[in-house]
């Protein structure tokens, strides 16, 4: 059974709204796309290299599988390290407006999200890997559904644009199993899933 991870850019206030280019996406009339860009420095590259090294399959919202569809199949060298995978492997797409996909091996799913995500988790030996696609990750959190999430934090504050967990998340703890800082200041942190939050109370000295 594959594990869901979901690997995820986002700036010190939450936005993970286009970081890869300015016209990636605008929706609300984002101004900031390609936020990401200055950062990309050899520590960067490296840690997502590795990842690309562990996946059996990967989960894609819409919009981000959109994005990819246009780039990555045109990217057609069998040993670039992030395009070989994803040209190769199967992708999968929660949508209930997607029904003829263009880019081979793309799996549209178009039931219940939970039941058909653990579906997929069941059938994949090795990662199912999730990038970008904040919205579908928030839901898929909200279901107990990610194993592991990789939050990469820059250092940028864009004061506006689509933020990871926005008000009414559902309240969740995680366990920090791992991280770094890339020369460039960006905070690689890998978390997994323990459950929900506890709760306790700083109280005053005994005697105070």
């Amino acid at each position: 059974m594959g594990k869901l991870v979901s690997t995820l850019f986002v700036t010190l206030d939450g936005v993970y709204q286009a970081p890869g280019g300015p016209q990636e996406d605008t929706r609300g009339g984002f101004t900031h796309g390609g936020w990401s860009f200055p950062y990309a420095d050899e520590d960067f590259g490296r840690f997502i290299g590795e990842v690309f090294t562990r996946p059996g399959a990967f989960l894609l919202g819409r919009r981000t599988y959109d994005i990819f569809a246009t780039y990555w199949p045109k990217v057609t060298d069998p040993a670039d390290p992030v395009a070989g995978p994803l040209n190769s492997l199967p992708k999968y797409v929660p949508s209930s407006t997607l029904t003829d996909p263009g880019w081979a091996g793309t799996t549209v799913l178009s039931g219940d999200l939970a039941e058909e995500v653990a579906a997929v988790k069941e059938r994949t030996d090795g990662e199912v890997q999730m990038h970008g696609s904040g919205a579908l990750v928030r839901s898929l959190l909200a279901l107990d559904l990610v194993d592991t999430l990789h939050l990469l934090t820059f250092p940028v504050v864009l004061g506006s644009g689509f933020r990871l967990f926005t008000e009414g998340a559902v309240p969740t703890a995680f366990e920090h199993t791992g991280g770094s800082v890339t020369g460039g200041g960006v905070s690689i942190q890998t978390y997994d899933l323990k459950g929900r939050p506890e709760y306790g109370e700083f109280g005053l000295p005994e005697g105070a």
